[in-house]
């Protein structure tokens, strides 16, 4: 299924409930405007379109991510490179077949400067890939997986582990075909760490991995788990799977797409795509233990709906993120939280040159300003990369 077919589908899923809170909902309060500033747009020609990936960025201030579409004649997508003036060039244009297609998320970057990405089709089996690209452009696939028990269908990032190995996660493939978590050498030898059975242990991962200090791993599946609503779950070294928490599908949250962050005492944090009487998702905290405890519920249509994407701490230790609908125009938001709970909406997306429908999440620079990129918006709409300057 294509990006934009997932959007309408969750489009879909969401009409009854969103109709229902814009007419209850109260009026809006005045919220303060984050200096947002788009640094490029996607024109749906060889330069790309529709950016869902988060983006890296190196120490020059250059910012590196992945387009969905555009790339030329084949419209499978890109690995592109963004100067700090905004300066665009195409690292590698995807022809389909061999090399991948149509990557979803963003990329990782390793200790020699190349960046490896996931394409969830394309490849020897059409199954999807692990690319590599050069800073000079040169591309490589470093595995295809086959649709079977190795995997396929990877829509997260992947993470490098202090080994030099590649960690992530295909949504499809493995033993029972509801997803796997996966290790892969830089040669190429992929390994499966763990096969989700589709029960109460979790089905359907679409988000990146973590990795703590001991080597255990972390993430979400969007479906599976007691309520069949998506789970939290621990990967240990050892390939013993623990689920931290199971979705009811009520105000803890439904189908999560979010990767997690992980703070110094090792609580998790992360966001549900659904969730609360308004059906518009939250944030959420879990305790090494397994209890979670919900830091906000979206209301919409202010102050945003459908969070998909990964947190980021900011420097004063408030949460950072986006939502992919709700905010003024329902074209998305990204908000600010405070360790209080406090909620502020930084950006109301607006489908204008300052883009809608923030898939991914922010990244942060020393300075404190952070960036991110929509998946549309623009002119002609087919997505942005904003900056939102720290003031």
């Amino acid at each position: 299924m294509n990006a934009f077919a997932r959007r309408l589908l969750r489009s879909a899923a969401l009409s009854a409930v969103c109709a229902l809170s814009y007419t209850v909902q109260a009026a809006p309060s005045a919220q303060p405007s984050a200096n947002l500033v788009p640094l490029y747009t996607f024109q749906g020609g060889d330069d790309g379109a529709r950016p869902y990936g988060a983006l890296v960025r190196d120490k020059a201030g250059n910012l590196y991510g992945t387009t969905n579409e555009g790339g030329g004649a084949c419209n499978c997508g890109t690995v592109f490179k963004l100067t700090a003036a905004g300066q665009e060039s195409i690292l590698h244009a995807f022809v389909g077949g061999n090399d991948g297609a149509h990557p979803f998320a963003g990329l990782v970057r390793d200790g020699q400067g190349d960046f490896y990405g996931t394409t969830p089709e394309g490849g020897a089996y059409n199954s999807g890939t692990v690319f590599k690209v050069t800073a000079k452009g040169k591309e490589s696939i470093v595995y295809s997986f086959s649709g079977g028990a190795d995997g396929a269908q990877p829509y997260g990032a992947l993470i490098v582990g202090p080994d030099g190995n590649l960690y992530g996660t295909t949504q499809h493939g493995g033993t029972h075909n509801s997803g796997t978590v996966f290790k892969l050498t830089p040669a190429g030898a992929e390994s499966v760490l763990y096969a989700f059975t589709g029960g109460i242990d979790g089905n359907t991962p679409m988000a990146e991995l973590i990795r703590d200090d001991a080597g255990n791993l972390y993430s979400t599946t969007v479906y599976g788990g007691t309520s069949k609503a998506g789970v939290v779950f621990k990967l240990d070294p050892a390939g013993n799977e623990t689920v931290l928490h199971s979705f009811k599908n009520l105000q803890d949250g439904a189908f999560p797409e979010s990767g997690l962050i992980l703070d110094k005492v090792g609580n998790l944090y992360g966001t549900a795509f659904l969730a609360g009487p308004y059906g518009s998702g939250n944030v959420f905290r879990i305790t090494v233990s397994g209890k979670e405890k919900v830091l906000h519920l979206f209301s919409m249509p202010t102050d945003g709906n459908g969070p998909m994407a990964r947190l980021v701490r900011g420097q004063d230790g408030a949460l950072y993120g986006t939502t992919y609908y709700g905010g003024v125009s329902n074209s998305g938001s990204v908000f600010r939280l405070a360790p209080d709970g406090t909620e502020i909406v930084l950006h109301s997306f607006t489908m204008a040159e300052d883009g809608a429908y923030p898939y991914a999440g922010l990244i942060r620079d020393k300075q404190g300003n952070f960036y991110g990129t929509a998946e549309a918006g623009g002119e002609p709409r087919l997505g942005v990369v904003f900056k939102i300057s720290n003031q």
